[in-house]
């Protein structure tokens, strides 16, 4: 069993990969890809497209770390990935991992 400092370094992470996933989504959802078809600026998807691609790998990695350490459970787990996938849903990690967990 790791310490309850330990859990909470990692939920940390957990939340602050979640906020930089979740703003990389929004700025490819809502500034590249109108740049794209509006403006005719492909390259912009290209960068913003690839770089959430890494923020959302890191995402991933770290909340498997934080169901193996912190023993989540597997629907903690679930909410987490689909707040990933839906817009502004990284946002409210804090209420989906809540610190009650890590104790």
């Amino acid at each position: 069993m790791i310490s309850f400092a330990s859990m909470k370094i990692i939920r940390d992470r957990l939340i602050k990969v979640g906020h930089a996933e979740g703003i990389s989504f929004l700025v490819l959802l809502f500034i590249a890809m109108p740049l794209k078809y509006w403006g005719d600026m492909p390259l912009a998807v290209r960068i913003v497209g690839s770089l959430h691609g890494i923020l959302f790998v890191a995402f991933i990695a770290v909340l498997i770390e934080a169901k193996t350490k912190m023993n989540l459970t597997l629907m903690v787990t679930i909410k987490a990935f689909i707040a990933s996938l839906i817009p502004f849903g990284t946002f409210f990690l804090h209420k989906i991992v809540p610190e009650s967990l890590t104790k």
